[in-house]
C-alpha cells in the first residue's frame, strides 16, 4: 500500500512511500513527479521501504519564495533521510533527478548507500550542445515565460520528444500529465538554475556501489555518454535498455525495476 506524507519544513516535501527495509529514494526529473514511480515503488516495496519525492515546487510539495540554488534541492533530501531517522540511504535519480542524486553524495557522501543514476548528467552541458540546449528551452522556458503557451499547450508538444518511438499512446499521455501539472512558477525557476547549474561531481570519487541505466532511443543523454560516465567510476555497473527513450522507467517499467532490484540487493 502506498502512502502519501509531507515532510515538515520550508518547503515540506511531499512523499509516496511504502515497504519495510533500507530506505531507498527515487528522484524525478525536471518534469516529472513522484508519480513517476508507482512501478518501482511496488517492485521495491518487498525488500526495502521506498519513497518517491516531489523536489520542492512539485507535485504536492511546497512552493517556496526567492530564487531557487539547485543545490536547495540536496538540503531537502537531506532533511528528508532525517525525517525517517536513517543516516543513509540508496538514492537513485532519473534525468534531473540523477543530477541531485550526484550532487547530493558530493555534499552528504556518508548519508548514501549506493546510487543509482539513470538517463542522466554530470551538468546539462555535458550532454547538449548550445543550440540543442536553446532548442529544449524554448520549447519549454521561453513560452511559459513569455505567456505565449500554457503548460497545457506545452505538453503535448514536449512529451513524445523525451520518450522513444514506441512509446503507448499511454505513456505519452502519462508523461504529458505530469507536464501539465507543473507548478508554472517553480518550474520556472527549476529549469533556470538547474540548465544553469555548472559544477560537476568528481565521478573518481564515487566509493559506494553505483548503477548507470540508459536507453537506446535516448536522444536527451545517449547510451555512450553513460558508458563514459560509468568509466570514470570505479566498479560501476551499466545497463543499456533497448527500445526506450529518455524516460526509462516509464517505459520499460518491469525491467527497470528489475535491474533496480537486484541491484539494491547486491548493494545492500
Amino acid at each position: 500500500m502506498i502512502q502519501t506524507l509531507k515532510v515538515p519544513g520550508t518547503p515540506a516535501i511531499a512523499v509516496n512511500q511504502t515497504g519495510e527495509g533500507p530506505l531507498t529514494v527515487l528522484l524525478h526529473g525536471i518534469g516529472g513527479n513522484k508519480s513517476n514511480w508507482t512501478s518501482q515503488l511496488s517492485a521495491l516495496a518487498p525488500h526495502f521501504k521506498t519513497i518517491a519525492w516531489d523536489a520542492r515546487g512539485y507535485g504536492d510539495s511546497d512552493d517556496y519564495d526567492g530564487p531557487l540554488a539547485f543545490e536547495d534541492f540536496c538540503h531537502d533530501l537531506a532533511r528528508v533521510l532525517d525525517f525517517y531517522d536513517t543516516e543513509s540511504a540508496h538514492i537513485c535519480g532519473l534525468s534531473m533527478g540523477g543530477q541531485i542524486a550526484q550532487h547530493f553524495y558530493r555534499l552528504y557522501p556518508e548519508r548514501v548507500r549506493s546510487l543509482t543514476l539513470a538517463a542522466t548528467f554530470t551538468r546539462w552541458r555535458a550532454v547538449l550542445s548550445e543550440s540543442d540546449l536553446k532548442a529544449y528551452l524554448d520549447l519549454r522556458l521561453t513560452p511559459l515565460r513569455t505567456g505565449s503557451k500554457t503548460l497545457e499547450e506545452i505538453a503535448p508538444l514536449a512529451a513524445p520528444t523525451i520518450l522513444g518511438p514506441n512509446a503507448s499512446p499511454q505513456q505519452v499521455a502519462q508523461v504529458a500529465k505530469s507536464m501539465v501539472d507543473l507548478h508554472h512558477e517553480s518550474y520556472l525557476k527549476t529549469l533556470e538554475s538547474a540548465t544553469a547549474f555548472e559544477q560537476e561531481l568528481d565521478l573518481a570519487s564515487i566509493k559506494v556501489p553505483t548503477l548507470l541505466i540508459f536507453a537506446e532511443h535516448d536522444q536527451l543523454c545517449p547510451a555512450d555518454y553513460g558508458r563514459s560516465m560509468a568509466a570514470r567510476i570505479s566498479g560501476a555497473e551499466f545497463a543499456y535498455v533497448e527500445d526506450a527513450g529518455h524516460l526509462v522507467n516509464i517505459e520499460k517499467p518491469e525491467l527497470f525495476s528489475n535491474l533496480l532490484l537486484q541491484f539494491l540487493l547486491r548493494a545492500d
